[in-house]
Order: structure tokens, then C-alpha cells, then sequence
């Protein structure tokens, strides 16, 4: 079992932190470029059932697990 250091754990919370950094960078863009688009677009999501928002949740859920798997426990991805 490897050892875990303090460090370690910084190292962690260090990129933990600047994921969510670059995450919200991304969500941030279109706003920024796109202001009306996402008005509009925004508006079409509001007349959605929410049934059909929860399934596109959770199939981006999925996608994003299944990314974080291949990246993290594969060796598909130099």
C-alpha cells in the first residue's frame, strides 16, 4: 500500500481546487462571448419537463465519470 504524506494531500486539494478553477472558466465562457445566445437558450431549457433535464444530468454525470475513469485507471490516454 503506498505511503500517503501530508504533501500528498496537498497536492490533492491543490489540483481538486484548480479543477474546479478550470471548470468554471469553461462554464464561464459562453456567458461571456454569447450573452443573448444564452439568454435564449436559457429561456428554451426553462419550458424543458424536468424529467428530460434530470436525464441529460445524468447522462453528463455518466460522461464525465467515464472520463475520469479512462484517464485515471487506463492506459488509453498516454
Amino acid at each position: 500500500m503506498p505511503k500517503v504524506t501530508c504533501l500528498g494531500k496537498l497536492d490533492d486539494m491543490k489540483l481538486l481546487i484548480t479543477l474546479i478553477g478550470l471548470v468554471l472558466i469553461l462554464e464561464g465562457i459562453p456567458y461571456v462571448a454569447f450573452p443573448e445566445a444564452m439568454r435564449r437558450w436559457m429561456l428554451q431549457i426553462a419550458q424543458m419537463r424536468p424529467g428530460f433535464l434530470r436525464g441529460m444530468g445524468l447522462i453528463a454525470m455518466a460522461c464525465g465519470l467515464l472520463l475520469c475513469y479512462i484517464t485515471q485507471r487506463t492506459d488509453l490516454l498516454p
